[in-house]
């Protein structure tokens, strides 16, 4: 798959609270990898302490390749090393509920700093 260039646009899906009460939004666009996901999940499970639900409203499906270090150039293209999201302004990337708001608040909190994308949080209207 072709890296793709920049990320343009707003979102025209997914861009409100679906499943929860709470929702975690993307203010910018860029790439988040499948471990920044898994990372994310594991800060907001941590904090709400088996308690509510959280749904994750991404999947890394882009492969993104790496060719071996001290390679030369030619020879095509790298073997896939990870796999990406593609992420644009104004998607709802994690939603909550069952808990109270102030815990989800301090939660999305937590779960965006593992993103590499601005965040804010937004309650279902």
């Amino acid at each position: 798959m072709h890296r793709g260039g920049a990320i343009r646009g707003k979102v025209s899906r997914g861009g409100s609270v679906s499943f929860g009460s709470y929702g975690l939004k993307a203010m910018t666009g860029g790439l988040i990898s499948a471990r920044q996901i898994e990372a994310a999940r594991r800060a907001m499970t941590r904090h709400i302490q088996r308690g509510g639900k959280i749904w994750i409203r991404i999947f890394p499906d882009k492969p993104m390749t790496k060719k071996g270090d001290e390679t030369p150039m030619g020879k095509g293209k790298g073997a896939v090393d990870h796999y990406v999201a593609k992420i644009k302004p104004g998607k709802v990337m994690f939603e909550m509920d069952g808990i109270e708001r102030d815990v989800a608040q301090k939660a999305m909190e937590l779960a965006s700093h593992k993103l590499s994308v601005r965040t804010k949080f937004i309650e279902k209207n």
